[in-house]
């Protein structure tokens, strides 16, 4: 049986591989589509997925702040990219310095609006990801509607069928 750091690192890398090809999928040269006046542009989007890799990483070893200071969001989509890889390689290594022990101590995090606690880093770990595919399933939208393709995520698409 795999060890719970384990069995999150194998569903994160899985999903992770995903979010790269829904995200290298989106046409690079319209950063700042958005579908709607309240949503977020696509590399506000894309730049959320680098934020919560690092979040996540910072819960692992120790450094979690709150709230935390996010960084502006890089020019382009190939640097937004770049980034989510950097903080996908940073969490794996992360996860790799620490045991299973880890994912049930304290860190701080939101509790709900306006307010802080202390919560499981595992739930923190578990929360990042999952936020991940729920604002890949909004980036896949944005895709079709910016002109591109939408590549298969958890089974074939209109644009990637399977036969």
């Amino acid at each position: 049986m795999s060890s719970p750091i384990q069995r999150f690192l194998d569903v994160y890398k899985a999903e992770c591989t995903t979010t790269l090809k829904v995200m290298k999928a989106y046409p690079a040269d319209k950063p700042d589509f958005k579908p709607h006046e309240r949503s977020g542009t696509a590399m506000q989007l894309m730049h959320t997925f680098g934020i919560e890799q690092n979040v996540a990483a910072a819960a692992v070893d120790g450094t979690l702040k709150m709230p935390p200071t996010f960084p502006p969001a890089p020019p382009t989509i190939g640097e937004a990219i770049a980034a989510f890889d950097k903080g996908r390689a940073a969490l794996e290594q992360a996860l790799g310095k620490v045991k299973d022990a880890r994912l049930e101590e304290m860190a701080p995090f939101f509790t709900g609006p306006g307010k802080m606690g202390d919560v499981p880093v595992g739930s923190i770990l578990w929360l990042m990801l999952m936020d991940q595919v729920h604002h890949r399933g909004q980036l896949s939208v944005y895709i079709r509607m910016a002109g591109g393709k939408v590549p298969s995520i958890y089974g074939p698409s209109a644009d990637e069928p399977w036969f």
